[in-house]
């Protein structure tokens, strides 16, 4: 089992940047694909970025592709995701998430076992 805990989240101005991290509990942080999503209020959580255990393989959704950056680093637990170029619809409590059972899991919330409590981030037109 692991314990995730996001956090970076903020205000930020249309334009800006913010990084996000999600620390990881426990020594099998690299036996894990992770995954980034988001969600507002009375929506489904969507889908944002995947990182494949190694980091050798990302996804992105196509409303983030060049904007946000997901990365891990395994020796200190973490993955991250460099978010720029913010606009004002990527408002949402982010959350990280993750996936003991496969090398690389991709935009579906239903194979992630474990997910953090969320980080707000609001862009302010």
């Amino acid at each position: 089992q692991v314990q995730l805990v996001e956090s970076g989240g903020g205000l930020v101005q249309a334009g800006g940047s913010l990084r996000l991290s999600c620390a990881a509990s426990g020594r099998t942080f690299s036996r894990y694909a992770m995954g980034w999503f988001r969600q507002t209020p009375g929506k489904e959580r969507e889908f944002v970025a995947a990182i494949s255990r190694s980091g050798g393989t990302t996804d992105y959704a196509d409303s983030v592709k060049g904007r946000f950056t997901i990365s891990r680093d395994n020796a200190k637990n973490a993955v991250y995701l460099q978010m720029t170029s913010l606009k004002f619809e990527d408002t949402a409590v982010y959350y990280c998430a993750a996936d003991p059972r496969r090398l690389f899991s991709g935009g579906d919330p239903y194979d992630y076992d474990y997910w953090g409590q969320g980080t707000q981030v609001t862009v302010s037109d």
